[in-house]
């Protein structure tokens, strides 16, 4: 249960690795969230362990642990408050959208500078309901990591709002087939 070296140590040593990651992760690029590949995930794993030592220390001790995790979440929360209460803060923090695609067109320097593949990019675009590019307006890499896809207005799926427009055209042919009542159809018709 002994912390080996002092917590207030533990504190600024947790604050500064998380604060160093955060930086290389905003410079490494939003690809790394977006597509999260098997080499990135060993990226990942491995970054955790390469920074263990850094943050706790010679400390191996539970209550050292729980107290770095502590100081991680604490850091994290406010951070995540002040960008959402700056939106300056916030972009400088997380960046801004790339605009990937444009009026069906992927534009080349910015897929390129993204780092994603343009495979990627297609299988983004047929997860969200397009067959293919040219059915989107815009395709956009977000501060998160996520691909926006925005589809042209023919080619977005069918929503709540235009399922309740076929039901209610087809209740109201229903009507007018009952108006017409068995036998005033023309022959073979429906009844």
């Amino acid at each position: 249960m002994s912390a080996g070296i002092p917590y207030g140590e533990k504190a600024v040593r947790t604050v500064l690795v998380y604060l160093v990651i955060l930086v290389l992760l905003r410079w490494g690029g939003k690809r790394d969230l977006a597509q999260l590949n098997t080499f990135d995930l060993v990226v990942m794993l491995l970054l955790a362990n390469v920074v263990q030592n850094a943050i706790i220390g010679p400390d191996n001790s539970v209550a050292g642990a729980a107290f770095g995790a502590a100081v991680l979440l604490v850091v994290n929360a406010l951070l995540v408050r002040v960008a959402s209460l700056s939106s300056r803060f916030g972009r400088l923090l997380e960046g801004s959208p790339v605009v990937l695609a444009r009026d069906g067109q992927w534009l080349p320097s910015a897929v390129k500078r993204s780092g994603l593949s343009r495979a990627d990019l297609d299988v983004a675009v047929k997860r969200q309901g397009g067959d293919d590019v040219s059915e989107t307006t815009a395709v956009s890499l977000e501060p998160g990591g996520s691909l926006l896809v925005s589809l042209r207005e023919g080619d977005q799926a069918a929503d709540k709002n235009d399922v309740a427009a076929l039901r209610a055209e087809i209740a109201a042919l229903r009507q007018q087939l009952a108006h017409l009542g068995p036998g005033s159809g023309s022959a073979g018709g429906p009844n």
